[in-house]
């Protein structure tokens, strides 16, 4: 015996036309949502195992007042955190001229939006090339340390200060050699050779008594790392493995290598978020010059387009407080 289903006809027409739009929200919208929740997972992960690790390495994690000191156009001023906070001032601006860019697209302002996303897009280049800005001086170091043979990070401090090497370092004569394509036998590059030899920066510290070690550990007390008596910090390098500049995956003059690791992952990954919401923009930025969105009667897309801008901000705000603040 077959069994008969009675379909009301107002639901079948409902369902053939794909049925009512969950929240009032377009297909677009909704799959842009989804994304966003999807994305927001991810990132959190990143910024769990970031903090997990942080808590476990407390005592002796990088502290980032004194990584994040460079500000352009002032060089040896000592300006903590002040470009990174220009960053994410830039950053949250061009969220707001999106938010206005949207709202002239709902009233059909076809200059406005332009001009919106023009503004939007440029907030996003200066917030790149700022990141490109931030990474170079990172990865290039600006006082140098020297590394122990277990890991550890030994900097170089003068009157409660850290010093460069150049301050107080003299060099000797050096046989060693960067290795090329040209002078390799074996190998056509080489790893890159120090500013200074391990030998000089030791015989350095042996002849200035002004100038002290600071190791990693951290004084709860005073939040400041430990600085060494001359006698201890002599006995530190006995263990002296190389002379450490700037940043890398595997050692860096800062402190503890896992903060590099995390720094280039983090703020890399948020980057490229960054990077290909501008090339969207861009794209959208035109759509609406020549005249894509008034012909549709609609401007959807560059609200799409604005949810994923608002997200990037967003993630930001939560790096910058995680990864700078806390």
């Amino acid at each position: 015996m077959g069994a008969t289903i009675a379909v009301n006809s107002e639901d079948k027409t409902a369902w053939n036309g794909g049925g009512k739009k969950p929240f009032g929200a377009s297909y677009g919208k909704m799959m842009m949502w989804f994304f966003i929740v999807s994305d927001a997972l991810t990132f959190s992960g990143f910024l769990a195992a970031y903090g997990l690790t942080r808590f476990k390495f407390i005592d002796s994690w990088p502290i980032a007042d004194e990584v994040f000191t460079h500000f352009p156009f002032l060089h040896g001023v000592h300006a903590p955190m002040y470009y990174v906070a220009l960053m994410t001032f830039i950053l949250i601006f061009s969220s707001v001229t999106m938010v206005l860019a949207v709202d002239a697209g709902h009233q059909m302002k076809k200059k406005k939006v332009a001009w919106y996303m023009l503004f939007t897009i440029i907030g996003g280049v200066i917030f790149l090339g700022s990141q490109a800005w931030e990474w170079k001086n990172f990865i290039g170091g600006t006082y140098g340390a020297v590394q122990t043979t277990d890991g550890k990070i030994l900097q170089f401090v003068k009157d409660g200060h850290q010093v460069e090497l150049a301050t107080f370092v003299v060099e000797g004569k050096r046989e060693e050699v960067n290795h090329t394509r040209k002078n390799g036998l074996w190998f056509e590059q080489g790893d890159p050779i120090s500013t200074y030899s391990l030998k000089d920066v030791v015989s350095s510290y042996e002849n200035n008594p002004d100038v002290f070690i600071r190791i990693e550990k951290i004084d709860l007390a005073t939040k400041q790392k430990t600085i060494l008596s001359k006698e201890e910090g002599s006995r530190y390098l006995l263990n002296a493995k190389q002379v450490v500049e700037g940043a890398n995956l595997e050692a860096n003059e800062y402190g503890h290598p896992l903060f590099a690791d995390f720094f280039f992952f983090i703020t890399g990954f948020h980057g490229f978020h960054v990077f290909t919401g501008v090339l969207i923009n861009i794209i959208i930025f035109f759509n609406v010059l020549i005249g894509t969105y008034e012909r549709r009667g609609h401007y959807e897309m560059v609200e799409k387009v604005g949810l994923y801008w608002h997200f990037v901000d967003l993630v930001w705000v939560f790096v910058f407080t995680f990864f700078y603040l806390v």
